[in-house]
């Protein structure tokens, strides 16, 4: 496989910027490799995750490895989010320039039910952790008037929000409701303070996440063999966001982006002929 690591060298394309990084659990969340980045690139920013999630995993080596600190808060519950608005503005000295939303779990699919089976209040479950909770986060920041002019807000989705995988059942409904989401708040957020909310549609990674999806190694692997580039890893799309975090970007809202190899405009590559 060819290598998708990115040269070392730092650009401080986040110098001075400040922000909040949800979803980060061990190394390989992209999450986890967004937030090395953006610390290589010169900003600063707060790791959250629910509690049970900071009990799971390896946030707090994570956190001093980037001299971040930690503030727990359920990503589903307005409270908690209000709580750490407050707090990680004052920590970090100011409103906030970038916020990634890397949050995605259905009980369904972790529980494998049929999608001509799921179960309607882990469905309910699905879409408040995976979607609404993005726009909970936007409205919160909005009220409290935590963003600054020009910043970003990115959430990160996959293509099944468009096309069937029948494996990802409950998640291809959450995933274009976060879509949807981000044109909806973007034009908002645009309108009244200049902020850009985007999603990056990421090749199929292997996540925690991910790896709960039914089939996802053969999944992982056709993919591979459908994107002229290949898959595009974590460390890849953690790229992307400070791309997207930075004033490069600043005219680029409420948009899906996709970060996929190719896949998406791919209708069958000479691998897959082959293969078949």
């Amino acid at each position: 496989m060819i290598n998708q690591k990115a040269p070392t060298m730092a650009y401080n394309l986040l110098q001075g910027k400040k922000g909040i990084v949800f979803g980060a659990l061990d190394e390989h969340s992209i999450a986890w490799h967004a937030a090395q980045k953006i610390k290589e690139e010169g900003g600063s920013f707060v790791l959250t995750n629910a509690p049970i999630a900071l009990r799971m995993g390896k946030v707090y080596e994570l956190a001093k490895a980037c001299q971040a600190q930690v503030i727990p808060a359920d990503a589903t519950v307005v409270e908690d989010l209000e709580r750490l608005f407050r707090e990680s503005t004052e920590i970090l000295g100011g409103k906030l320039d970038f916020i990634l939303h890397s949050i995605g779990m259905s009980p369904n699919v972790r529980k494998n039910k049929s999608y001509g089976d799921l179960d309607y209040a882990w469905f309910l479950k699905t879409l408040d952790i995976s979607a609404l909770s993005f726009h909970k986060i936007m409205q919160t920041a909005e009220k409290l008037d935590a963003m600054n002019t020009w910043g970003s807000i990115l959430g990160l989705s996959y293509i099944a929000a468009q096309r069937n995988f029948p494996g990802y059942s409950d998640m291809s409904q959450a995933k274009a409701m976060l879509e949807s989401i981000a044109r909806s708040y973007g034009y908002r957020l645009g309108k009244l303070k200049r902020v850009r909310v985007n999603t990056i549609s990421q090749s199929p990674t292997y996540t925690k996440a991910g790896n709960g999806v039914s089939g996802f190694d053969k999944f992982y692997e056709y993919a591979h063999k459908m994107s002229p580039l290949g898959n595009a890893n974590a460390a890849a799309c953690a790229d992307y966001i400070v791309l997207m975090f930075s004033d490069l970007s600043r005219m680029v809202t409420m948009q899906n982006l996709m970060h996929d190899g190719g896949f998406s405009n791919s209708g069958v590559t000479d691998e897959i002929i082959e293969m078949l």
